[in-house]
């Protein structure tokens, strides 16, 4: 009778602690906005890089062009927080014309090994892809990249919430 009660306690002991561990492991960097900045072509006629400084929050500024019809369409460059994950940062930049996403750049991605560049090589793109298609960070997650792709949407999230779209 003792085996058969021990059993039984080691038994519920091991499924409650399954249950209850997190296997996700991805946290999310809090903190306050790392920067929103637009390229600007300067007086002498070399466009500024923009700052990737997790510090420093940038003024926010667009260059304008001028259309035919005589509107104006604002190009700025947003880059959202870094996302960290267990096996590496996960940072997205991106280019905005108006309210249209345009452009998104992975600035940082998990590369500590071979492995992290394999998976990277086929995710991003198709990440990229689905943001751009759905204007938005309402995309799947590439199968076998999952934690780059938790990552790269909250990143992406960021972004999007520090653009104002």
């Amino acid at each position: 009778m003792k085996r058969i009660t021990l059993w039984l306690l080691s038994t519920v002991s091991v499924v409650v602690l399954l249950f209850g561990y997190d296997a996700s492991g991805t946290t999310t960097a809090a903190g306050p906005p790392t920067s929103v900045v637009s390229t600007d072509t300067g007086a002498d006629g070399r466009t500024g890089s923009p700052s990737t400084s997790s510090t420093r929050t940038a003024t926010r500024t667009a260059t304008s062009t001028g259309t035919s019809t005589g509107t104006r369409t604002a190009t700025r460059t947003v880059i959202g927080a870094v996302a960290s994950t267990q096996w590496g940062p996960v940072q997205v930049r991106l280019t905005v014309a108006g309210d249209t996403i345009t452009g998104v750049t992975v600035l940082q991605q998990p590369n500590g090994n071979p492995r992290d560049d394999e998976i990277n090589s086929y995710a991003l793109p198709i990440l990229t892809q689905e943001a751009l298609a759905d204007q938005g960070a309402r995309i799947d997650m590439v199968s076998g990249a999952t934690v780059t792709s938790t990552g790269y949407v909250q990143s992406l999230q960021s972004a999007i919430d520090r653009a104002g779209l």
